[in-house]
């Protein structure tokens, strides 16, 4: 696996990519939504036009697996990264991680995580991440119920919330130094 620069060679396969992303984070939430290929073509572009957010495809041979996309502020944001479900758990994720890091220089790498992705939270403490304590408040849109409890644990339970799942929700993790 080749993690490589965007390049608008490979701007049909990346959207096609963000919006199985998008697909993939409305069923955290229990919806099904369709593959909106639009509108992940219209976010792509915004991504590509600020120099605040490079992004990165993952390649194996020659068909793009994966996409990151990261956020520059003063520090590094993992803002998005998707790797093709069928190639998950075989070093694309691992590599844009390096990446990442690289890019980084050592400072502190932080990601948005969904909170029930639990495979990316614990594919995050494998490689050295730990969960910060910060969770963000918001008011529910109409119809939108608490779907289930966030238990915060640091090796015990040290608080549970009722939670509400938001298009916004976000858990913030970041590696250790």
């Amino acid at each position: 696996m080749v993690i490589r620069e965007f390049e608008n060679i490979y701007f049909d396969d990346t959207a096609i990519l963000l919006a199985l992303f998008r697909q993939y984070l409305h069923s955290f939430k229990g919806i099904k939504s369709p593959l909106d290929i639009e509108s992940a073509r219209e976010e792509l572009n915004s991504f590509i036009h600020d120099p605040y957010y490079p992004i990165f495809v993952c390649l194996e041979e020659q068909e793009i697996i994966g996409y990151m996309i990261l956020k520059i502020d003063g520090c590094v944001w993992v803002e998005q990264i998707y790797v093709k479900e069928n190639y998950r758990r075989r070093g694309g994720g691992s590599a844009f991680y390096e990446k990442a890091e690289t890019i980084s220089k050592g400072d502190t790498l932080f990601n948005y995580v969904h909170p029930n992705n639990d495979a990316m939270i614990n594919f995050l403490k494998s490689k050295g991440y730990m969960v910060l304590n910060l969770i963000e408040i918001c008011k529910p849109f109409k119809g939108e119920i608490i779907k289930q409890l966030l238990k915060l644990i640091n090796g015990i339970m040290m608080m549970e919330y009722k939670i509400l799942i938001l298009h916004t929700k976000r858990i913030f993790i970041r590696k250790r130094i």
